[in-house]
């Protein structure tokens, strides 16, 4: 009924029509057709005026007033429910459970549109490449409201379409709520991350199973109990509940009591799709879509996005390893890093925002949005550059991290702990193995920030060079400096095997900036002073610190 009347009213006005105007390398669609559009979570109601190049909403300016919409309102039940699974964290896996078109994605990366209610999953990634996810998706609509032909036909506001400010006016809205469940597990470095994927799944799968006992007792053998015990849950939807789950076991209760919560409450169903209709097609001087963006660079756009959110995944590991902590200058330059990074997202962001609505409003070419693409590709923030700088810096700690594991019970300190270690009027020793490489100007974060003060974006120029990056070997990729440290961590393993039941000997790793002995040294403290500095000091086994021979 909805779709007959709105093409009865496009047979019937003078400017319905499907205009295809070709540029270079664009072509200009005006579309008289409605277009059918998620909700995620705004306001959208019959009548609302909805701009479709920023897909934004005009609250408060309308064609008709309040009663005409009141009273001409058709309504109706239009009842289902579904319900998904999803093991996978991608921003397509997410937009397509929510059914978000891909105009409407391109408008979401580029930060244009603001999300509420269930669509928040939209925002929801993971924070860790260690995290295991699978999402429960539970849907349920309740009812179809459209204006009819009266509302279409008598136009209460005509000055609105002057003001140019909206493009479409929603003409039809379906009710209902959504709910989605995440449901996360981390996982050890030495753990298998597919077994513990693929156990989440079956245990997720399973809740629909589930049966609730006497006084609301949930029947689960102890296995999964105890499985559950590791997963955690977070919610996204539209109903209210007294309190969000966080665990398994309440994520199971409150799936059970979904069905009847909208039942309960139709009242509260929350728009959930929209049809809008082009007001052009209501009168010549309203303003229009001018043009849709190809699916291609929409599908380059996501998986520009996705790239980056992978980049970040791979940084916050990093960040929250134990040598970072230890050693300022790795966390110096990581900081730096993801500083830079994020600062950069957001310059992306804005750019995606200022081109997307232009394009659409004929005020730019597609092109527009190609330059901006090709502008992240040759900029050192592409994902290239960006994950070899991060398997750089994967690889500076695992070398520090295997010779603190091969070392386990020694401390690590930084250069506050080693001094107190000097000071402790009980330690006549102190034999420290030394990181002397850490401290190092990195070019490619120079380049990072340099970029960043060019603000590329603004020109989209295709023609201008872009800043090149500047290619260095690492002190950790030296073979001949890591042959020397493999020689220092045997000495200073037999040593401290040999001494570790000495008092007033400490035995410690730190890390202390010296270019002449690249790698590491093992450096001698007596009495709080250091006596000497040493790439492999002379050791007999079994020596003690009292007839030891440092070298001196």
């Amino acid at each position: 009924i909805y779709f007959l009347s709105v093409r009865k009213l496009a047979i019937n006005c003078p400017v319905n029509h499907c205009l295809l105007k070709k540029n270079k390398k664009t072509i200009v669609y005006m579309a008289s057709e409605p277009i059918e559009l998620a909700a995620l979570g705004r306001p959208l109601f019959p009548g609302m005026l909805y701009d479709c190049r920023k897909d934004s909403f005009i609250p408060g300016v309308t064609l008709w007033d309040k009663k005409s919409l009141r009273e001409d309102l058709d309504s109706r039940p239009q009842l289902m429910t579904d319900l998904k699974f999803s093991s996978s964290d991608s921003f397509s896996s997410k937009s397509s459970l929510l059914d978000v078109s891909a105009s409407l994605k391109a408008s979401f990366l580029g930060g244009l549109v603001e999300v509420g209610g269930s669509a928040k999953y939209l925002r929801d990634t993971k924070s860790s490449n260690q995290q295991s996810r699978v999402t429960m998706h539970y849907s349920e609509t309740s009812r179809f409201d459209q204006l009819t032909m009266t509302q279409l036909g008598q136009i209460t506001y005509p000055q609105v379409f002057e003001q140019k400010t909206a493009t479409h006016v929603v003409t039809a809205v379906l009710y209902g709520a959504q709910a989605f469940m995440v449901f996360e597990r981390s996982s050890a470095e030495d753990e298998n991350k597919q077994d513990i994927e693929g156990e989440l799944n079956v245990m997720v799968k399973k809740i629909p199973g589930f049966s609730i006992e006497g006084k609301g007792a949930l029947k689960m053998t102890d296995a999964d109990n105890k499985k559950a015990e590791n997963i955690t849950c977070t919610f996204y939807g539209d109903v209210h509940l007294e309190q969000n789950p966080t665990t398994y076991i309440e994520a199971l209760e409150v799936y059970k009591k979904l069905p009847t919560l909208l039942k309960k409450n139709s009242e509260n169903a929350v728009p959930i799709k929209v049809w809008l209709y082009p007001l052009s097609l209501l009168d010549t001087k309203a303003a229009r879509l001018e043009r849709e963006i190809s699916t291609r660079l929409i599908s380059n756009t996501e998986d520009m996005m996705e790239e980056l959110r992978e980049v970040e995944r791979t940084c916050n590991d990093l960040s929250r390893r134990t040598e970072v902590n230890v050693f300022s200058d790795i966390k110096a330059r990581l900081r730096s890093f993801q500083d830079s990074f994020s600062i950069y997202k957001m310059v992306l962001q804005k750019a995606l925002a200022r081109v997307l609505p232009a394009i659409r409003g004929g005020g730019m070419e597609e092109q527009s949005l190609e330059d901006t693409l090709r502008i992240h590709s040759s900029s050192p923030f592409n994902a290239d550059l960006l994950n070899q700088w991060l398997d750089d810096a994967k690889s500076e700690l695992y070398l520090l991290n295997n010779h603190s594991k091969t070392l386990n019970e020694i401390n690590i300190k930084d250069s506050d702990g080693l001094n107190g270690i000097l000071l402790h009027p009980d330690i006549d020793v102190v034999l420290c193995l030394t990181f002397t490489s850490l401290k190092y100007k990195d070019p490619y974060l120079s380049t990072l920030t340099e970029f960043l003060k060019s603000d590329k974006f603004k020109e989209l120029d295709g023609n201008k060079t872009l800043l090149s990056v500047i290619s260095d070997r690492k002190w950790f990729k030296d073979p001949d400096v890591i042959a020397k440290m493999r020689e220092n961590l045997s000495v200073f393993r037999r040593f401290s095997e040999a001494n570790k039941n000495e008092k007033s000997v400490r035995l410690i790793i730190s890390a202390i900036s010296n270019p002449s002995i690249p790698g590491s040294s093992i450096y001698l403290y007596e009495n709080g002073k250091l006596t000497d500095t040493k790439e492999g000091l002379p050791f007999q086994s079994g020596s003690k610190c009292s007839d030891f021979d440092f070298g001196f």
